[in-house]
Formats: structure tokens, C-alpha cells, sequence
């Protein structure tokens, strides 16, 4: 029996929101990816896991068959092994942002 062969597929992308209309293809797009169990790594780039070969085979020809008719998407296939390898480089805290009860009030 040959092992699990778990992929990643990254999707990122660049969609145009200037007219009504594409701001409505690109939050489509958008919901297709969450809806279809895409998760957000950060703005605009979203990623899935795909168990073998043929599973993300399927998920990009979803993903192709869902392009909006506008924008650049690009689709990235890595393995789980290097999905890991991703450093997190974050900058310093945020103290502007007030996350706690202060934020309430009662009116």
C-alpha cells in the first residue's frame, strides 16, 4: 500500500473592483472558495487540503471552472511536507486596535 500523498492547494488572486459588477464577481468568487472549504491564509490567497493526487486534480478543475471573467488567479500545488515548512514572519502587536469589554457601550 503506497503512503498518503496529502497536497496543498494554494489559490491566490487578484480580482478587479472597480464597477459594481466585478466587486459582485469577486465576492462570488470568494464564496466559492469558502464554500467549498477553502480556507484563508491571508488576503486574497486561500488554500485546501487535497488527500491524493486525483482529490486535487478535482479541486482545480473546480476552481478553473469557477474563474470569474476578469482578474489573474493562480493556483499553486505543493505537498504537505512543504506546506509545513511556511515561516510566519509577524511584526510588532498592534496596541491602537481595543479588543476587550472597553470597546462597549451601553447606550
Amino acid at each position: 500500500m503506497r503512503p498518503l500523498r496529502a497536497m496543498r492547494i494554494i489559490v491566490m488572486f487578484d480580482l478587479p473592483t472597480l464597477s459594481e459588477k466585478e466587486v459582485k464577481n469577486a465576492n462570488k468568487f470568494r464564496k466559492f472558495l469558502i464554500k467549498n472549504g477553502f480556507i484563508m491564509m491571508t488576503f486574497s490567497v486561500y488554500c485546501k487540503l487535497a488527500i491524493n493526487k486525483s482529490i486535487s486534480e478535482s479541486i482545480k478543475k473546480l476552481v478553473q471552472e469557477n474563474v470569474p471573467p476578469s482578474g489573474k488567479i493562480q493556483l499553486l500545488e505543493i505537498t504537505e511536507r512543504q506546506y509545513t515548512q511556511i515561516e510566519y514572519l509577524l511584526g510588532d502587536p498592534q496596541t491602537l486596535v481595543i479588543d476587550d469589554v472597553d470597546r462597549y457601550t451601553e447606550i
